[in-house]
C-alpha cells in the first residue's frame, strides 16, 4: 500500500508536458482595465512621499478593567457616619497590614475585615512587633469598633487525608497567631470539607479546632461561617453548625461563635426574602442568638437554594433590597459587626462607600 501511494503522489505532482506546435496565447485586457491601471500608477508617482516624522502617533487603549482607588485621591471625602452600627468591609492589605485601617476609614466604616495573609498561598509568615504597632497606631486613627480577619482559602480542617489536614492545622494555628499579635478581635473560617463521610469530617474538623485555640490561648474569637451547600461543604445548614461547635472540646468551646453568610445561607436554602423570621427562629432553636458574632452582607448572583457561593452588590441580586431592609432594621442584630464581601467594581473604596450608605439609606425603611 505505500508503494502505490507514492506512485500515485508522484504522478499528481508531474506537471503534463506542453502539446507540441501549441503556442500558448496571452489574452488581451480590456481596453478600460488597461487605460485605469495605468491612471493609477501614475496617480502613485505623481503622490508625495511620506514623512514618517509626521505620522500621528496611536493612542494607547486603556488597559482593560483597569482599577483606581478613591482611597488614594487627596480630594477624596471618607463619609462619617455617627450611629450605633457596625458596618465595613473587607479591605485590602496590599502594602501592609498597617494601610488597611485607612482604607476603612475611607469608607466610613466601624467594622473591618482583612486577611493577614495571602488567601491562596501556603506561605505562612509571622508579624513582627513593629508592624503590630504601626497596624495598632493606624487602627486607632479610625473609627473601627470591630476587627475580623479571614483565614486563608486552602485550610481544610476536616479532611480524610492526613498530611492535608495536618497541614491546614499548622496553618490555623498561625492564623491565630496573627490574629492575636494584632490584636484582632474575630477570625473567620469556612469549615471544612469532609470528602468521606459528614460526621466523621465534623469530628475531625471540632478536634482540629480544639487543638489549635489550645495551643494559641488569648481572646481571638473563631467564627465558623455558614456555606452555600456545595459539594462536601460542612456548614450549610445549622445543624450542621449545631454539631460542630457542640464537638469542640469543652475548654475552648466559649472561644467558638458562628458567621453568617447572607449570600451563603440563602442559596442554602434559607429564605431570608420571604421567610425571614422563620430563619431566624430557627437558628434560635439549634444554635442560639447569643452565638452569633459576625455577619457577612453579600447579595446573591445566583436564584434561592441554588447551592452556589456567588457574591453581588446589595440589592442587585436575588435577594434584592427587602432582606437587606429587614437585617438593617432588626434590633436583634444592631449590635452584630457587619461586612461587605461584595464585588469591588474598578474603584473598591468607591463601590464599599456607596454600598455601605446604601444599607444605612434602609433604615427606618419598611421591609
Amino acid at each position: 500500500m505505500a508503494s502505490r501511494r507514492s506512485s500515485s503522489s508522484k504522478k499528481k505532482g508531474k506537471k503534463r508536458p506542453a502539446k507540441r506546435g501549441v503556442k500558448k496565447v496571452a489574452k488581451k485586457r480590456p481596453a478600460k482595465t488597461l487605460a485605469k491601471t495605468a491612471t493609477k500608477r501614475a496617480a502613485k508617482k505623481a503622490a508625495p512621499a511620506k514623512n514618517p516624522a509626521k505620522k500621528k502617533p496611536s493612542a494607547k487603549k486603556p488597559a482593560f478593567n483597569a482599577k483606581t482607588d478613591s482611597a488614594n485621591d487627596p480630594k477624596w471625602i471618607a463619609p462619617v457616619w455617627d450611629d450605633e452600627h457596625l458596618l465595613g468591609a473587607h479591605v485590602s492589605t496590599a502594602g501592609g497590614s498597617h494601610l488597611a485601617p485607612a482604607r476603612a476609614r475611607a469608607i466610613g466604616a466601624s467594622a473591618m475585615q482583612i486577611f493577614t495573609k495571602m488567601a491562596n498561598r501556603w506561605a505562612e509568615r509571622v508579624c513582627p512587633d513593629d508592624e503590630c504597632a504601626t497596624f495598632r497606631a493606624a487602627l486607632a486613627d479610625t473609627r473601627v469598633r470591630a476587627t475580623i480577619a479571614h483565614d486563608s482559602y486552602l485550610i481544610n480542617l476536616a479532611s480524610p487525608d492526613a498530611t492535608l489536614r495536618r497541614r491546614s492545622i499548622e496553618s490555623f494555628v498561625a492564623e491565630l497567631q496573627r490574629c492575636e499579635a494584632l490584636g484582632i478581635t474575630y477570625l473567620v473560617s469556612h469549615p471544612g470539607n469532609y470528602i468521606d463521610d459528614r460526621a466523621s469530617g465534623i469530628r475531625r474538623n471540632a478536634d482540629a479546632i480544639g487543638e489549635a485555640l489550645s495551643r494559641v490561648p488569648g481572646k481571638t474569637i473563631l467564627c465558623m461561617e455558614t456555606t452555600a451547600g456545595s459539594g462536601t461543604a460542612i456548614g450549610s445548614t445549622f445543624e450542621d453548625l449545631a454539631a460542630l461547635l457542640e464537638s469542640v472540646p469543652s475548654p475552648v468551646r466559649g472561644r467558638v461563635a458562628v458567621c453568617v453568610d447572607t449570600c451563603h445561607m440563602y442559596s442554602a436554602g434559607y429564605d431570608l426574602v420571604n421567610a425571614y423570621e422563620d430563619v431566624w427562629k430557627r437558628f434560635d432553636d439549634m444554635l442560639g442568638r447569643q452565638r452569633l458574632a459576625v455577619m457577612h452582607l453579600n447579595d446573591s448572583k445566583t436564584p434561592f437554594n441554588s447551592k452556589r457561593d456567588r457574591h453581588e452588590l446589595i440589592g442587585e441580586g436575588s435577594l434584592g433590597e427587602r432582606a437587606f431592609r429587614h437585617i438593617m432594621n432588626d434590633e436583634r442584630l444592631m449590635r452584630v459587626p457587619k461586612v461587605l464581601e461584595t464585588p469591588k467594581g474598578t474603584d473598591p473604596t468607591a463601590t464599599d462607600a456607596r454600598m455601605l450608605a446604601r444599607l444605612r439609606s434602609y433604615l427606618g425603611a419598611r421591609p
